[in-house]
């Protein structure tokens, strides 16, 4: 085989897997509104397969089916989330600067993925039927408050912080972060990051 045929296949292969990326990209996309706008039981694969400019076998052979879709959303948006978490345990330094940098970094990321914050919350605040039971956005605020109860532990070990109840004061600091999360979405003009 001649080397400009390798290339010319090669270069056949890079472009159909950017479009197959493009159109799982415009599926998962458009299943982020419309679960977000309508609630993932009232969406239906139709809507999603039609506002991605796709057919439903697209969406089957990516996902399988509507729950397949959901599922990896939230699997994308919990891995980022895992590995914001994950970065911010590497710090060093005082326990409340950490504190500060986790949270500046998760609203960093809630403001850079706003549509996944959004549908995190609509699913979380929603009617309990409307998700699949096989994956609970509990698991975002879990993960939130048990990191944000091991750096106030460690302020209060050593002396930074008066010894109070722990819990109380994350769930003060996950409140106040909540809140400006919840800015952003609602009332942008009035978020702390605008």
């Amino acid at each position: 085989v001649k080397p400009g045929m390798r290339r010319a296949v090669a270069t056949k292969r890079v472009n159909e897997h950017q479009a197959e990326a493009a159109v799982r990209e415009r599926l998962l996309d458009s299943a982020i509104n419309i679960f977000t706008q309508r609630g993932y039981a009232a969406a239906t694969v139709r809507e999603i397969v039609e506002a991605a400019g796709v057919t439903k076998p697209a969406l089957y052979y990516y996902f399988g089916k509507k729950e397949g879709i959901y599922l990896e959303i939230m699997k994308e948006a919990l891995a980022k989330f895992r590995g914001l978490l994950n970065e911010s345990e590497k710090l060093g330094g005082r326990a409340w600067d950490r504190i500060q940098a986790l949270c500046a970094g998760c609203y960093e990321l809630a403001h850079e993925n706003l549509k996944m914050a959004r549908l995190i919350y609509s699913i979380f605040y929603g009617p309990s039927h409307g998700a699949p039971p096989c994956f609970a956005p509990e698991a975002f605020h879990d993960l939130f408050h048990g990191a944000l109860l091991g750096l106030i532990r460690e302020g209060i070990l050593a002396g930074e912080f008066a010894r109070h109840n722990e819990e109380a004061m994350a769930h003060a600091v996950g409140g106040a972060f909540g809140l400006a999360i919840e800015l952003e979405m609602a009332a942008p003009e009035r978020a702390i990051g605008g």
